[in-house]
C-alpha cells in the first residue's frame, strides 16, 4: 500500500468530504493520481462513495483515518516512529558541529597551555643552572583575557550598557547556540523546497476560483517556462496545466484560446473565493536564521580556532615537542592535520556559502520579476484579452453535490436505498396527481 500524504492533508484541510476535483485543486496533483489515491485511501481507512444523480462521486471519510491507517498496517507505523527518531537523530547532528567546534578550541587551548608551562618550567630550571641558558621555546605571555586579541570590541561588549543588553535579548533567534553553530555552517534548508507543491495548489486555487475557464494569461505568472521572449504567442506552456487536471481546449469565434477544466467544476463543499496570490513568489535563500550576535560569536570562536591551530601549529613545528612531553601533546600532534582543516572548513564553508547565495538570490529576483510582470500584464488587461475573458466565462460553471443530490451512498445497504428512492417516486407522482386534480 502506497499512501500518498498530500492527498491525506488535502482530506483534513476539506473537512473529510471531497471530491476529485477538490483534492486535486487543494494539492496540486494530477487528476488521475488524485483519483487513484481517493480510492484506495476510501479503501484502506474506512472510507464511503457517495453518488449523486449526475453521476459525480464524493468521498467521505472518517475523522479517525489515520489512526485506522495505524491500526491496520505496521509499514504506517514504523514510518511515523522512524520520524519521530530521525528528528532526535537530526537534531544531535545538528548540535554535534558546536560541540566539535568548542571540543577543538578546547584540545587547542589545552594543548599550548601545556606546551608554554613546560617552556617556562624548563626556562627556570636552565635559569638556576645557568644565567646564560637559552631555551628552544619561546617565552609566550598567557593571561586568563589571552583570548582577548581574537575579539576587536572584547572590553566595549563586556562592560556594555543594560539598554544594548536588553536589545541583543531581543535580537535572538530561538534557537541555541549549538544549533546556530550549524545554521553558521550550513544555512536552514532550501525556503522554497516545496515550490513545486505551492506552484500546483496555487493553479488549481486559480481555476477553481474562475470555476473551471480560464485563459493562458491567467495562469503564466504561476510558471517559469512560458517561451521565447514572454510573449504568450505560443501557449505549450499550459500542456502540463490541461494534462494535470484534464482539461481542455476551447477555441473562439475570433480563434482565441480559453481552457476548460470540468473535473475541477465539481466540489463537495461551496468553498466561495479563495485567496490566491497574484504570482508564484519564490522565496530568497537565508545566510541563516541565527541571530546576528550568534552568528558573530560562531565567527570569533571559528576564527579563534584557526589562529589557535596555527599557534599550535608554529609550537609544534620542529616535532621534538611532542616526542619530549608524550601522552596528550603527542595525541594532539596525531590529529594536528584534522584539527587545522576542521578550523579552515568552519570559515570557508561559510563564505563560499554566502557567495552562492548572492548568485541564487539574484536568479531567484529575476524570475519573480518575471511572473510579476505577467501578472500586471493580466492586471492591465487590454480589449483583446478582456474579450478572451468574456469567452472564458461561458464554461464557467460550478456544481457543489449535496445531500439531497446523492442516489445511493455505500454508508447504508442499497436494498434500504433502493426502497427509498421508490417510496421518493412515488411521493412525487401522487404529488403531481393531486395537483392535477
Amino acid at each position: 500500500m502506497t499512501l500518498n500524504p498530500d492527498i491525506m492533508k488535502a482530506i483534513e484541510r476539506l473537512n473529510y468530504r471531497v471530491t476529485v476535483g477538490d483534492v486535486a485543486a487543494q494539492a496540486g496533483l494530477e487528476i488521475n493520481l488524485a483519483q487513484q489515491g481517493l480510492l484506495a485511501l476510501a479503501s484502506d481507512a474506512g472510507g464511503h462513495l457517495q453518488v449523486a444523480g449526475s453521476g459525480e462521486i464524493v468521498y467521505l471519510f472518517p475523522h479517525n483515518f489515520r489512526a485506522i491507517l495505524r491500526n491496520k498496517y505496521l509499514r504506517l507505523r514504523l514510518k511515523e516512529w522512524w520520524d519521530r527518531v530521525w528528528r532526535v537523530l537530526f537534531y544531535i547532528i545538528r548540535i554535534s558541529f558546536g560541540i566539535i567546534l568548542l571540543v577543538s578550541i578546547l584540545i587547542i587551548v589545552t594543548a599550548i597551555i601545556m606546551i608554554i608551562l613546560a617552556a617556562n618550567a624548563s626556562s627556570q630550571n636552565n635559569d638556576r643552572r645557568s644565567s646564560g641558558g637559552n631555551m628552544n621555546l619561546p617565552r609566550i605571555w598567557f593571561s586568563p583575557d589571552f583570548f582577548y586579541i581574537f575579539y576587536p570590541d572584547y572590553y566595549s561588549r563586556r562592560y556594555q550598557s543594560s539598554k544594548q543588553r536588553s536589545y541583543d535579548s531581543r535580537e535572538q533567534s530561538s534557537m541555541n547556540f549549538l544549533e546556530s553553530v550549524f545554521s553558521f555552517l550550513f544555512g536552514d534548508g532550501n525556503p522554497n523546497a516545496d515550490l513545486e507543491e505551492r506552484r500546483w495548489t496555487a493553479i488549481g486555487t486559480v481555476i477553481r476560483n474562475h470555476k473551471g475557464a480560464v485563459i493562458a494569461e491567467q495562469i503564466a505568472p504561476y510558471l517559469d517556462d512560458v517561451g521565447r521572449g514572454d510573449s504568450f504567442v505560443d501557449e505549450n506552456y499550459m500542456l502540463p496545466v490541461l494534462s494535470r487536471f484534464n482539461g481542455r481546449p476551447e477555441v473562439s469565434p475570433e480563434g482565441d484560446i480559453v481552457y476548460h477544466f470540468p473535473e475541477l467544476q465539481t466540489t463537495a463543499t461551496r468553498q466561495g473565493y479563495q485567496s490566491v496570490s497574484a504570482y508564484l513568489k519564490e522565496f530568497p535563500w537565508r545566510f541563516s536564521q541565527a541571530s546576528s550576535g550568534q552568528i558573530l560569536m560562531a565567527i570569533g570562536l571559528g576564527g579563534a580556532n584557526l589562529i589557535g591551530a596555527l599557534v599550535l601549529g608554529s609550537l609544534l613545528a620542529d616535532g621534538t615537542i611532542a616526542l619530549q612531553m608524550g601522552g596528550f601533546v603527542a595525541f594532539v600532534q596525531s590529529i594536528y592535520w584534522l584539527l587545522l582543516g576542521y578550523g579552515a572548513a568552519f570559515l570557508a564553508i561559510p563564505l563560499i556559502r554566502y557567495l552562492w547565495i548572492q548568485w541564487r538570490n539574484r536568479t531567484i529576483n529575476h524570475r519573480n520579476e518575471k511572473r510579476q510582470e505577467r501578472a500586471i500584464f493580466l492586471n492591465q488587461a487590454n480589449e483583446q484579452l478582456q474579450a478572451k475573458l468574456s469567452y472564458a466565462q461561458q464554461f464557467a460553471a460550478e456544481t457543489v453535490i449535496q445531500a439531497e443530490d446523492l442516489i445511493y451512498t455505500t454508508q447504508r445497504d442499497l436494498t434500504e436505498q433502493e426502497l427509498e428512492q421508490a417510496d421518493q417516486i412515488d411521493a412525487e407522482w401522487q404529488r403531481r396527481l393531486n395537483q392535477g386534480q
